[in-house]
């Protein structure tokens, strides 16, 4: 195996990774919550641990990966207040709560397909695993770390951490804590502004509801990763992700759970992506710049140029570091594009370039060099550039400027099929050497269909029906949907 290094946020530095388990590998990641279409700040988590999995599997590791599905328990205050996020957005469409989380589900794990995200071993959602909560909550009300108040359960704050270390994830003191919190006005019913919900009973208005020991309600926010990952992955497990926006309180509070349900921390790593930034501003529904990935694929969002491709948008993730705070611009992503273009064609070149009687550039050095930089804390960056370094190499071949013996062509053929392609998940397309056009031919039909939707909110009939009818002739099936419209090849 690999002497891969993991910084872990826990300790606050870089560790051997050495699995609980010697070929086996547990790794829990925090997916979305589904209520709305998938955007760009969800793609650099699901990029991030995707990197990961697919270098543990490379080096030889067989990995449980585990990834939720939040569909209940997220409330539109994450101070437990409020309506439930998926419920809200049933309410709005006049739906059911779970024809809103099937349907974002389905968009999500198409926008991971599209973005060559892999899909994780088990896909666990809360509201299918209400069981094993209400089981958590009663294993902490019993540890004497919850409390009940009117049907609702709390974890006592307070009462942990004069027994255990709290806020050592984040960094937080909890005499911070205290003073940085609201006092209670003596009508809610935690004890301190502290505490955060395991179980929140039901108003008559709630729909989604379940029965417990503590009447009708529904799960916190936090308690279902706590329940899924230990049922998955064991009371202890290698790995945890999630953006560094979860660190505190959600993540901060997985731990709390996680202790006063078996008397230990679950976790042996922490591991935390940094945020995406927009023309260096926050990403956020006021400020205009919150782009969903259909509409980077698109070119659709006002803030964009013109379509990008999923690939070119994986590729310029991995540019940066995950640890890294990535900024976004039309600029940034259109250099991505040029660079992802000279690495693919390199690829196709790989195939056809002739072997000699002797190497003059260092093949082993290059390997050597890649592998170095994956196991330092996942540098995809700086492998990036190493690869850079072979692309140089074989455009000297090609030209005749340099030569390689048959072996170390092979060895280059390897290292780029394993590392650019099983590693980093990139993938050729249309307009690079040995692409396909499939991708780019979806995006062409969404466009279309985006055209379409404008010209009905403009009351063009005629250009509406014009789109609709010709796409038809040639083959498509279209169906409108509340969201715009959906299509597929007529069978």
């Amino acid at each position: 195996m690999e002497k891969l290094t993991l910084y872990n946020t826990l300790t606050r530095q870089k560790e051997l990774f050495e699995p609980i388990h010697k070929d086996h590998v547990g790794m829990y990641v925090c997916g979305p919550t589904v209520y709305g279409n998938a955007h760009l700040g969800h793609a650099r988590p699901a990029i991030t641990f995707d990197l990961l999995f697919r270098y543990l599997m490379h080096v030889g590791y067989k990995v449980r990966y585990v990834r939720n599905i939040t569909d209940v328990g997220h409330l539109v205050n994450d101070a437990d207040e409020g309506e439930d996020k998926v419920a809200k957005k049933a309410r709005l469409e006049e739906l059911e709560p779970m024809e809103i989380v099937q349907r974002y589900t389905n968009s999500y794990r198409k926008n991971m397909s599209d973005l060559n995200v892999l899909s994780p071993t088990i896909e666990p959602t809360a509201s299918g695993h209400i069981i094993e909560q209400i089981g958590a909550v009663q294993k902490m009300l019993q540890a004497g770390f919850a409390y009940e108040t009117n049907g609702s359960v709390y974890f006592d704050v307070e009462r942990y951490a004069k027994q255990h270390a709290y806020g050592t994830l984040s960094g937080r003191k909890i005499e911070d804590l205290y003073s940085n919190t609201r006092e209670l006005d003596g009508q809610q019913e935690k004890r301190s502004g502290l505490d955060f919900a395991l179980w929140k009973n039901a108003l008559p208005e709630h729909i989604m509801r379940w029965p417990s020991p503590w009447g009708e309600g529904f799960p916190g926010w936090h308690t279902e990763c706590t329940a899924m990952s230990t049922k998955y992955l064991g009371t202890r497990f290698d790995i945890h992700g999630g953006g560094l926006d979860l660190l505190f309180p959600h993540h901060e509070a997985e731990i709390a759970q996680g202790v006063a349900c078996f008397g230990h921390e679950t976790v042996k790593y922490w591991i935390h992506n940094n945020m995406i930034t927009i023309n260096g501003q926050k990403m956020g529904k006021s400020l205009g710049n919150f782009i969903q990935l259909d509409e980077l694929f698109t070119g659709t969002h006002p803030l964009l140029e013109k379509p990008y491709h999923p690939m070119a948008i994986r590729f310029f993730i991995l540019q940066a570091h995950y640890r890294s705070p990535l900024d976004f611009s039309n600029e940034a992503l259109q250099a991505a594009e040029k660079g992802f273009e000279r690495l693919m064609n390199a690829m196709a070149l790989l195939k056809d370039l002739k072997p000699a009687d002797q190497s003059t550039i260092d093949v082993e050095k290059l390997c050597r060099d890649c592998y170095e930089a994956l196991n330092d804390d996942l540098n995809s960056p700086i492998l990036i550039a190493h690869l850079f370094d072979g692309v140089r190499m074989i455009n000297s071949v090609k030209d005749g400027k340099a030569s390689v013996t048959a072996e170390d062509l092979e060895k280059l053929q390897q290292l780029y099929a394993g590392l650019v392609t099983d590693v980093l998940g990139l993938q050729p397309v249309s307009g690079t050497a040995d692409g396909e056009g499939d991708q780019l031919f979806g995006q062409v039909v969404d466009l279309l269909l985006t055209l379409r939707q404008e010209a009905k909110a403009r009351k063009d009939w005629a250009t509406s029906d014009q789109i609709r009818d010709r796409l038809t002739a040639m083959g498509f099936e279209i169906k409108d949907t509340r969201e715009g419209a959906e299509w597929k090849l007529k069978s």
